[in-house]
């Protein structure tokens, strides 16, 4: 006797439209009009908008200023957080950012490689103030940032085009062979620096956490004031960057050892 196939469990119509509302956005990656959003979604702009109000109300979207477009809201965003916050390799670097911003007495950033960009997940502050806005949910600058250019880096082209194509609307092609050009450096010195750019007096340095398969896991970025920080590639800094990678490393799991 052939088994009975499994029953389709019953859903809320309403809530699936609505998950097509949020579903578009996250696929655009920029914030979208009515019309736009609706047609994406594939209802008219009527239906569309008695969803949105709702969405609205719960922070899954919000508007713009000034031209009103839809974009993901605050509760989108810490539900993307506590998602990226389970990923086995944040929970493990956790506590050698923390130890490294207190040896360094420097700021320091977790961010992890979504669609979007390098997120950050963690920044644990150290060191006088810095005129920089950086917090959790940031998502970096692809070209700006130390950050945005070691994920580059390790990720594939394919992964960031978008994003860089929104970032850098009517680039001319030679500008983006002269930036794979830099990706390479930095992949041959494992490591990317930012002075006094995109914010003046800030400096940074950044390296990725890479699995077994080379693929990018995360990426640990410090941060202070240029002048006080030492951005040399074999600088103090580096040197406690890359020890505090090193130990990050050594804690992740074989995934040839998991597989058998």
């Amino acid at each position: 006797m052939s088994a009975s196939p499994a029953k389709t469990q019953r859903g809320i119509q309403s809530v699936e439209v609505a998950g097509r509302l949020l579903q578009a956005l996250a696929l655009a990656r920029q914030p979208l009009p009515l019309v736009a959003l609706a047609a994406a979604a594939e209802l008219s702009s009527a239906q569309a908008h008695t969803y949105l109000v709702s969405l609205l109300r719960l922070g899954l979207i919000k508007r713009t200023p000034g031209d009103g477009h839809y974009e993901p809201g605050p509760l989108a965003l810490r539900l993307g957080m506590a998602r990226l916050a389970q990923e086995p390799a944040y929970r493990l670097a956790l506590p050698q950012v923390q130890q490294l911003s207190q040896d360094t007495g420097l700021s320091v950033a977790i961010s992890l490689p979504t669609p979007a960009g390098p997120t950050i997940v963690h920044y644990a502050h150290a060191g006088k103030p810095l005129h920089v806005n950086l917090h959790v949910g940031t998502v970096m600058a692809l070209s700006d940032t130390a950050t945005g250019r070691a994920y580059c880096a390790y990720v594939p082209f394919a992964a960031w085009q978008g994003v860089w194509e929104v970032q850098h609307p009517g680039v001319a092609k030679s500008q983006l062979r002269h930036f794979h050009e830099e990706l390479d450096a930095i992949r041959k010195r494992g490591m990317e620096r930012a002075v006094d750019l995109p914010s003046p007096g800030v400096t940074s340095l950044c390296m990725p956490l890479l699995d077994a398969q080379q693929q990018l896991l995360l990426l640990v970025t410090v941060i202070g004031s240029s002048g006080v920080i030492d951005a040399g590639w074999r600088g103090t800094v580096a040197r406690q960057l890359r020890g505090c990678i090193e130990a990050i490393a050594a804690t992740l799991p074989d995934t040839e050892e998991e597989a058998a």
